[in-house]
C-alpha cells in the first residue's frame, strides 16, 4: 500500500476530489496547510502599504491506495490540480506497512 500526499492550491480541491471519485478512490483526508516553494511567497498591497506574504495557503490531500493504483492516483491528482502557473504544488508517495479500520478491526487492503 502507498500513502499519496499532495499539496495543491485551495481552489483546486474540488476538482481533485471529483477526479479521485471518478477513478474509484473512496476516501481522502484534506487539511489546510501553508508554505512556499520556489516562488518564496509574494508581496501584497493593503491600504497603500506593501508587505511580504511568506507562507502561501495550500491544501494537503492524503490518500492510501493499493500499490497497483498508486501511479493512476498520482496522475489523476496532477491532472486535476495543474493550472500551469507557479505554485501548483507537489505530489509524493510513501510505503504504508499497516492500515487498520478502527470500526471493524480489518487490516491491510480490506481496511481501505
Amino acid at each position: 500500500m502507498k500513502l499519496i500526499t499532495a499539496i495543491v492550491k485551495p481552489y483546486r480541491l474540488d476538482e481533485v476530489k471529483t477526479a479521485l471519485q471518478e477513478i474509484g478512490v473512496q476516501g481522502l483526508t484534506a487539511t489546510e496547510a501553508s508554505g512556499y516553494g520556489r516562488q518564496r511567497g509574494h508581496t501584497e498591497v493593503y491600504r497603500g502599504a506593501e508587505y511580504q506574504v511568506d507562507l502561501v495557503p495550500k491544501v494537503r490531500i492524503e490518500v492510501v491506495v493499493d500499490d497497483a493504483d498508486a501511479d493512476t492516483v498520482i496522475d489523476t491528482i496532477v491532472k486535476a490540480a495543474r493550472t500551469g502557473k507557479i505554485g501548483d504544488g507537489k505530489v509524493w508517495s510513501l510505503p504504508v506497512e499497516t492500515v487498520v479500520r478502527v470500526r471493524t478491526g480489518e487490516r491491510g487492503p480490506d481496511a481501505l
